[in-house]
């Protein structure tokens, strides 16, 4: 039994270990379930994935993995609407793990109105009947993960989806060959996990990301909070160095991490290590991180393996179930759902 499972022992009830440690599959399987929906290829004026929470973050992951091999635009609307200057000759990606998120719900009847080219990705649920009415469509999912486990599946849609819409090469090699690295991988990430969850335990967590690490840093954030149910931030160099430094001159309690990347600019690079040394006057604990792979697709899901399994660790550190989030199903009730 290794030190994380032994940390969760009587708290993992909704199995978030072995779906961290099970994404080297989600990402195969995902490639399975994207062929047999047999998407059209096409030629779109860009791409829009909706979603929220963890069906959006994929888009973002996406556009960061293919960067400037995205010819056109690749974006993420988290929200009710697609914007105001879309127009029918793009693709909208809608989606939802549940199938009944109601931002997501409400930007696939826009996209419909507009008569966009609409695919939709989720589990089942309303979506997805409306989805199968209007044919459009599905790659259903496995029903069997909390949403925010769904990441490898929601990564490899959008990409797949920019691919299908004329937006971005596919990568499909690319992320079999991600799978295998992950796999390889990841005895080395749960023991780099606790030596990351230690430095930061008792802190608030602040995680800064460029270019490719950029959406990895947010996902650090979120995972934090919905499964150690911790406060966490996160930002973006360079722009964090025009104004939230500054905030680090009183910081007591916050604990900052640095997400590196061999293939960042090298002033970004610079920035990262002066960012640094700055913050560590006030920082209770700083941490760099150097993203490892063979190719993007493989450095960013690396960055996003170490970082949930972070969150979990930090999880065992406050002795909590990291699968229960009692506050957002009560803002959903409060809202009226059911």
């Amino acid at each position: 039994m290794s030190g994380l499972e032994e940390g969760l022992r009587g708290l993992d009830s909704g199995g978030q270990l072995a779906a961290v440690r099970a994404m080297p599959d989600h990402l195969r399987d995902a490639l399975w379930r994207i062929e047999s929906a047999r998407l059209e290829d096409g030629e779109a004026a860009g791409v829009l994935v909706c979603g929220m929470g963890g069906s959006a973050i994929g888009g973002d992951l996406a556009a960061a993995a293919l960067g400037d091999r995205c010819t056109r635009p690749l974006l993420t609307v988290r929200g009710y609407a697609i914007p105001a200057w879309a127009t029918p000759e793009w693709t909208v990606l809608c989606c939802s793990y549940s199938g009944g998120t109601e931002e997501t719900l409400a930007c696939f009847e826009g996209a419909q109105a507009l008569g966009a080219r609409c695919l939709v990705a989720t589990t089942g649920g309303p979506l997805a009947d409306a989805a199968r009415a209007a044919g459009v469509p599905v790659i259903g999912l496995p029903g069997t993960l909390q949403p925010r486990a769904a990441v490898a599946y929601m990564f490899a849609v959008a990409a797949e989806a920019a691919a299908a819409g004329g937006v971005a090469p596919r990568i499909h090699p690319e992320i079999e060959s991600a799978a295998s690295g992950l796999e390889a991988a990841r005895e080395g990430l749960e023991q780099r996990a606790a030596e990351i969850a230690e430095r930061l335990a008792g802190t608030v967590p602040v995680v800064y990301g460029s270019g490719l690490t950029a959406p990895a840093a947010y996902r650090w954030k979120t995972q934090i909070n919905e499964n150690a149910k911790s406060a966490a931030f996160s930002a973006v160099l360079p722009e964090a160095d025009h104004n939230e430094l500054e905030g680090w001159s009183e910081a007591p309690g916050l604990g900052a991490v640095f997400l590196g990347d061999v293939d960042q600019h090298p002033r970004e690079r610079r920035r990262i290590e002066l960012t640094a040394e700055l913050v560590a006057e006030q920082a209770t604990a700083v941490v760099a991180v150097e993203t490892e792979g063979s190719t993007p697709t493989e450095r960013l899901l690396w960055a996003v393996m170490l970082g949930d399994l972070v969150s979990l660790r930090l999880a065992a550190e406050h002795g909590v179930d990291p699968t229960p989030v009692g506050a957002i199903e009560r803002l959903k009730d409060e809202l009226g759902r059911g």
